[in-house]
């Protein structure tokens, strides 16, 4: 076992009464209630950005460990583009919010595909074919959708 010994002319530099200076994720806990943003999800991605770089301080990093882990998040994460943009608004805000450094525009990131939307009305010619295609027992709802008087009703 070993042993260390202070000698008597070495006092320690901070007293152990002392308030320790708040840790990082309070911080951005304090700015987030702030802002009136999503504590948890800002905390998460945080968190797991530093996790993904074996815990190093992100004052310690910059722009290519961001760009490195949003690009791993698509790579082997296959995380969709909504949620990489959330990481990159979690990650913009901590350098930006609570550490108050400007992070090169980051140009080398490996984004992921958006996904192709549907349309979400359709257009009245479109829902007519629609509902063309039905048979007769669907008169009744036929109707009643393209808001006419229906002309008899189901028993």
């Amino acid at each position: 076992m070993v042993s260390f010994v202070l000698s008597p002319d070495i006092t320690p530099s901070v007293s152990p009464d002392a308030p320790r200076p708040p840790k990082l994720l309070d911080l951005v806990r304090a700015r987030l209630r702030t802002k009136h943003y999503s504590i948890r999800t800002y905390v998460f991605w945080i968190r797991r950005f530093i996790y993904f770089h074996d815990k190093r301080h992100p004052r310690d990093m910059g722009a290519p460990e961001v760009e490195a882990f949003l690009s791993d998040l698509v790579v082997n994460g296959r995380v969709a583009a909504s949620t990489q943009n959330q990481a990159l608004s979690a990650l913009l805000f901590l350098y930006r919010e609570v550490l108050e450094i400007q992070l090169p525009w980051l140009d080398n990131i490996t984004r992921a595909k958006p996904s192709q939307r549907l349309p979400v009305v359709l257009t009245p010619a479109e829902v007519r074919a629609v509902l063309d295609r039905n048979s007769h027992e669907d008169e009744f709802a036929r109707q009643i959708w393209l808001d006419r008087e229906p002309l008899w009703q189901p028993k």
